[in-house]
């Protein structure tokens, strides 16, 4: 049984008596609906054909979620603004129906039906076309699993896995791993598609160092600042300016309260930020949801921002090799990940720190690694499989991280060479999935799981 087979076996099982999850803060459905991860090409809730042209750009103010925006509906093509909603009700339950600044929106795209039918008219009585993502492709794109997290203990399928020869449990992970690889390739087939080459790598980067914490938040960034408007700008002190005011990390007085060796440094930024700063006043609910507690001085969000812009200054000997598949370009795009530097970053953790007494990398091996794997390889996949698992399977494993450990612990921990099985990044993204789609999937604390079953049959 192919591992595919195997995880929609299971997945069916245990969400058959369940009804649809919840959904997400709806942040994070705007950032999935901004990459294109539900596509372009939809049906009005009456069936009217509907097809995204340009998905717009994010609007920091109050108002819609997303300006000059085009669609297609119908045939006819209209220019404007997107509403995202939870419900088709949240359009009057928000105030939208009355609002002028809701006047000129295109398309209401919702990711639930609700109870009641509902309308989306405007202020002047319009109807607005509405789009109710359909619940495949909202699965789909979520991948939600049931819990955040199973024990780190053994599991019921460890009886199974412990009784299988080595070269069987590598068939498994060979699988899995695989399986994840075409997954993440779809998906960002889907963020090319919506936004194009440059703009896919400049978010994948920017999700990549942002370590467990701040992904989404990284994220929402990448997209709020596009490659295309750091372009426009004539130096590197105005492209980091627009980030960490964008971030909502800058104010008038930091550079007043900031060591004497920043001051420079942080003026600049807040003199480029009150010239770049879009109009208006931010609207408090547009603000990046950053986390800052339970994470080490070098995945400060404020550091991690600061590789991001390190990265920017050298885009172009980023770009280029990660272009098209090759060994050479891979080997190339790694090195110049782990060179990455930045004049204050490399000796700052915070915007308001005292210098470090060593320089400390922005982007060390095994972050690099794992954004190879988890943007090159993929990028690679679509156009020769067997090349970029070939390459995959070379990339070293770099730190165990909780999630690996807690998945090894509850697989194989009955193992004697269970140490074996975390050689490789490879193998790592595939214990991820495997704990991913059986182990966070199941409800009944491994008593119902049908996974051990299966895997008798494997």
């Amino acid at each position: 049984m192919p591992y595919v087979a195997l995880r929609r076996e299971v997945h069916d099982a245990v969400r058959v008596a369940e009804d649809a999850p919840p959904l997400p803060p709806e942040i994070k459905l705007q950032s999935l609906w901004f990459a294109g991860a539900f596509g372009r090409e939809f049906a009005t809730t009456a069936g009217v054909p509907v097809r995204v042209v340009q998905f717009g750009e994010w609007n920091h103010s109050a108002g819609p979620d997303f300006l000059d925006a085009v669609v297609e509906v119908g045939g006819r093509v209209w220019r404007g603004p997107i509403e995202l909603d939870a419900y088709p009700s949240d359009w009057e339950g928000h105030g939208h129906a009355d609002n002028p600044a809701f006047r000129e929106v295109v398309l209401h795209v919702v990711f639930a039906s609700g109870r009641r039918e509902h309308f989306t008219r405007t202020l002047d009585h319009r109807e607005v076309p509405c789009v109710l993502v359909p619940q495949d492709l909202l699965d789909e794109a979520l991948d939600h699993p049931l819990h955040a997290r199973a024990d780190s203990r053994l599991g019921r399928c460890s009886e199974p896995l412990r009784d299988l020869a080595a070269a069987r449990i590598d068939d498994l992970l060979v699988e899995a791993a695989r399986y994840r690889a075409e997954r993440k390739a779809r998906h960002l087939q889907r963020l090319e598609d919506s936004h194009g080459f440059e703009e896919a790598l400049w978010q994948s980067l920017a999700r990549a160092l942002g370590y467990g914490p701040n992904k989404l938040t990284m994220t929402l960034l990448g997209q709020r600042v596009p490659r295309r408007a750091l372009r426009d700008l004539r130096t590197n002190l105005a492209r980091e300016a627009l980030l960490f005011g964008t971030a909502g990390f800058l104010a008038p007085d930091l550079h007043e309260k900031a060591p004497p060796d920043s001051r420079r440094y942080l003026r600049g930024l807040w003199r480029d930020w009150w010239r770049l700063r879009p109009p208006g006043d931010l609207d408090p609910s547009r603000r990046l949801p950053w986390r800052f507690g339970g994470t080490r001085p070098g995945n400060h969000p404020h550091r991690r921002l600061g590789a991001l812009a390190a990265a920017s200054a050298v885009w172009p000997r980023l770009a280029n090799p990660a272009r098209e598949g090759a060994p050479a370009r891979l080997a190339r795009l790694r090195e110049r990940l782990v060179a990455l530097a930045h004049e204050f970053w490399t000796r700052h953790y915070t915007l308001h720190s005292r210098p470090a007494a060593r320089p400390v990398s922005l982007c060390g091996a095994a972050r690099a690694n794992e954004f190879l794997a988890n943007y090159y390889i993929p990028s690679w996949w679509r156009r020769d499989p067997a090349a970029a698992w070939a390459a995959y399977r070379k990339l070293p494993a770099g730190t165990v991280s909780d999630p690996v450990r807690r998945a090894a612990a509850r697989l194989l921990g009955d193992r004697t060479d269970a140490p074996s099985f975390l050689k490789g990044l490879w193998r790592h993204q595939a214990l991820l999935q495997v704990y991913h789609d059986f182990c966070l999937e199941d409800a009944s604390d491994c008593h119902e799981c049908p996974f051990p079953e299966q895997l008798f049959g494997w």
